[in-house]
């Protein structure tokens, strides 16, 4: 049996199996689609709430409509008193929900006028975090407006030019600029890395189940050398995962508006050794396994932890130091870093090399790990048909 010839069996097991077709196939395009979609707004805006107008006054309607006018609110009511406004919250009211509510309390107009200022009460639903902080975010920046504009009308009336009392209040102009997320949406920040996680672990499930499913019994796997068996099934999955990629970092980052600078010999370089790492850690890893359903059922429990400790997600120094270096054998963790910091960040392809080096370490660990594994069955198997034969 000639290598292409085993390769050629490899993908037919591959595509024939029904679990690892959809784990790979259907698994790969799902996720493309259903990570991304609750977020392809990117940044929340317009959210809804509800003001409690304690001072019903001239100046209190104008800070409503302050708020109404903020790109990150939108007033759906007003009303007398707070508990009406928390029950339009938890249980809305005419077919709208509000996330969100504004206190303007009495004497709002009175205590201004007198300079004795006032409080404004700011709430909200914090069961959605990020409908939460732009509320949150939106009433604060219309207070912090709303005050500098009384300043400024109280300077102007005793006398002062205008352009100096602006200047008074405000001596700076701050120009923010994002450095790389240039939408500050979720999905440029998420689906660069997560979508390598994702590579990763549909792999590690289809080497898995193949694996668990061939070490059982005979068959061609057995009919060859272990070492020919491993560089036949590592290139069969790279072909997969080579379609896989390009599909991923090339269609989908473009479709999902990621920053794109690096190039694509440069991207191409990083992925193969992560491939190549994660295929022989998959390899390395079916030798645990003689039951068909167990990969996907570890493999997916594990992937939340991992994407914390790839360190993108959740600062790394909030993590205990020991599952920071564990997440260093997974190929994922410099695959992220190093895609991120090439592709999101505009790093120099030196300035990743050390992240490439690991992954080639990683190359190096798992390949001989991957062999052990296959050997280790083979033997059983032959023992097993050695057994069989003498018993007849």
């Amino acid at each position: 049996m000639n290598w292409w010839t085993l390769v050629w069996l490899d993908l037919k097991a591959i595509v024939s199996d029904k679990a690892i077709a959809i784990t790979l196939f259907g698994g790969v395009l799902f996720y493309s689609v259903l990570y991304p979609l609750p977020y392809l707004h990117q940044v929340p805006t317009r959210q809804a709430i509800v003001v409690v107008d304690l001072d019903r006054s001239s100046l209190s309607r104008e800070l409503i409509r302050d708020a109404n006018a903020s790109p990150k609110l939108e007033v759906v009511g007003t009303v007398g008193a707070i508990p009406e406004a928390q029950r339009w919250i938890t249980v809305g009211r005419d077919g709208v929900q509000a996330h969100g509510l504004l206190v303007i309390p009495e004497h709002f107009s009175r205590d201004i006028k007198l300079g004795k200022g006032a409080t404004l009460a700011i709430g909200g639903n914090a069961s959605y975090f990020l409908v939460y902080s732009t509320i949150a975010e939106g009433l604060v920046d219309v207070g912090m407006d709303f005050a500098a504009e009384l300043k400024w009308q109280a300077l102007t009336a005793h006398g002062s030019n205008p352009v100096a009392a602006s200047m008074q209040l405000s001596p700076l102009d701050i120009n923010a600029v994002p450095a790389f997320n240039l939408s500050l949406g979720y999905t440029p920040y998420m689906v660069p890395g997560l979508f390598l996680l994702i590579l990763q672990q549909t792999l590690l499930v289809g080497t898995g189940i193949l694996g668990a499913g061939q070490w059982r019994h005979q068959g061609y796997w057995s009919q060859v050398s272990p070492l020919m068996l491993l560089g036949c099934r590592v290139l069969a999955f790279m072909l997969i995962y080579g379609i896989f990629s390009a599909y991923y970092v090339g269609w989908c980052y473009y479709w999902y508006g990621a920053n794109l600078t690096a190039s694509v010999t440069e991207i191409g370089l990083l992925m193969l050794p992560f491939l190549l790492a994660s295929s022989l850690a998959g390899i390395a890893l079916s030798a645990l396994f003689t039951r068909r359903e167990l990969p996907t059922q570890i493999y997916l429990l594990s992937s939340m932890p991992m994407l914390f400790v790839s360190g993108f997600v959740w600062p790394l120094v909030l993590i205990p130091a020991p599952l920071v270096w564990l997440s260093q054998v997974f190929p994922v963790t410099p695959a992220i870093m190093g895609m991120l910091k090439m592709n999101q960040m505009g790093a120099s392809w030196q300035q990743i090399l050390p992240y490439w080096l690991q992954l080639w370490l990683l190359v190096v660990v798992f390949m001989p790990l991957a062999w052990r594994g296959i050997r280790y069955h083979r033997g059983r198997l032959d023992k097993a048909s050695t057994q069989h034969g003498n018993c007849h």
